[in-house]
């Protein structure tokens, strides 16, 4: 009974997804641990920052889920979720978070001293991006300061401070996240406005909405090729921005306005995929090439 549940439990929270960012967690652990104290980052360090994203994503995820319980039941593409679902109550989901937000505090509690100050930041945000889709069409970039702060964490666990680049990372998480979100909103803007949720597609329409994914996204690239010149990477790097960026062009080529049929390949997979290679490059960068 306790597998089945858990089986729906992470299923409900999509744990398979904790991919989009988990590789920026990795890549900020090793571009702090090399451009900031000269060497690679310790395999502990690499674990507990594992357990830590694990944690805070699922506690995230399972909160958003609860808070948005009556929302999701009202809208047919998310009525069959878990919890409206009733394959899940909310009680046995807070149980869950309950341990999930225990296992973030205990991995942090090994990491630096600057991680655990930051800690309650980082539970505010988990928990109150969920709410702002009630007052604020900027929810989409609370989302991405949310999970950005997952790659920013990583950075800061094996250095112990933020630096300015540190900072340019965030940012281009943040309008990463921030972007495809926008784009994964404009299924729900007929509905959003309909129930008086606030998003970007439901305040300014889904042509424009696509338009500013694109200018977020655009920073994106940007704050990455900036990340170049701040550091000691070289062309590999290079490369797998490029074609990061290349994913990003064709993520916003395959959804119109007139033609959203392809959504979930664009937010599901391209992004997976993007997180991913700019890790590897980075990662080749960085162990390969500076040995």
């Amino acid at each position: 009974m306790l597998w089945k549940k858990t089986k729906i439990f992470l299923e409900m929270i999509k744990f398979e997804h904790t991919i989009f960012a988990l590789p920026f967690a990795f890549m900020g652990a090793l571009l702090g641990s090399v451009v900031v104290l000269g060497h690679l980052p310790s395999w502990a360090q690499i674990g507990w920052i594992t357990l830590a994203m694990i944690g805070a994503r699922t506690a995230a995820m399972a909160l958003n889920r609860i808070i948005d319980k009556t929302i999701d039941g009202k809208n047919p593409r998310t009525a069959l979720r878990a919890i409206p679902a009733g394959l899940i109550s909310s009680k046995e989901a807070i149980m869950y978070v309950i341990l999930s937000f225990f296992l973030l505090f205990w991995a942090t509690s090994n990491l630096s001293s600057l991680s655990m100050k930051l800690l309650p930041i980082a539970v505010f945000f988990l928990v109150i991006y969920s709410y702002t889709k009630r007052f604020t069409w900027a929810c989409h970039l609370v989302l991405g300061m949310t999970i950005a702060l997952a790659p920013l964490g990583g950075w800061v666990a094996v250095t112990n401070e933020i630096s300015f680049p540190a900072v340019v990372f965030y940012i281009a998480i943040v309008f990463w996240l921030a972007g495809f979100d926008i784009i994964y909103a404009t299924q729900d803007e007929e509905f959003d406005r309909k129930e008086g949720l606030h998003s970007i597609p439901s305040r300014f329409g889904t042509v424009k909405a696509l338009k500013i994914a694109r200018t977020f996204h655009m920073i994106t690239a940007l704050a990455f090729f900036a990340l170049f010149f701040l550091t000691d990477l070289t062309w590999w790097y290079l490369i797998g921005v490029f074609i990061a960026t290349g994913l990003l062009m064709y993520e916003h080529w395959i959804v119109k306005p007139t033609d959203l049929t392809r959504v979930n390949i664009a937010f599901f997979h391209l992004n997976s995929i993007l997180s991913i290679v700019v890790f590897v490059f980075t990662l080749i960068d960085l162990v390969v090439h500076h040995g």
